[in-house]
């Protein structure tokens, strides 16, 4: 809308084109936040998934060195009754 037409409107016609503006930007506020909220969750969702696969690597550690050292005491147990 131009200035020449807005000045021909009534004030009650720029009132409701004021508060038709107001509503809309509030409303696009209402998005922006609700799209930076969402962000914000699949972030921390990335961090858990992360601390998640870090602590089942060191699970995963932990049980092949408990692999390993059974098989160790059974070689050593073998070898034990070898002799």
């Amino acid at each position: 809308m131009t200035e020449r037409e807005l000045r021909k409107l009534s004030r009650i016609d720029l009132l409701q084109l004021l508060l038709k503006e107001i509503k809309e930007n509030e409303k696009l506020r209402k998005e922006r936040q609700e799209a930076l909220d969402n962000k914000e969750i699949r972030i921390q969702e990335a961090g858990s998934i992360a601390e998640a696969a870090l602590q089942l690597n060191g699970i995963f550690e932990a049980a092949e060195q408990a692999a390993a050292q059974y098989l160790e005491n059974m070689r050593n147990l073998t070898e034990e009754q070898l002799k």
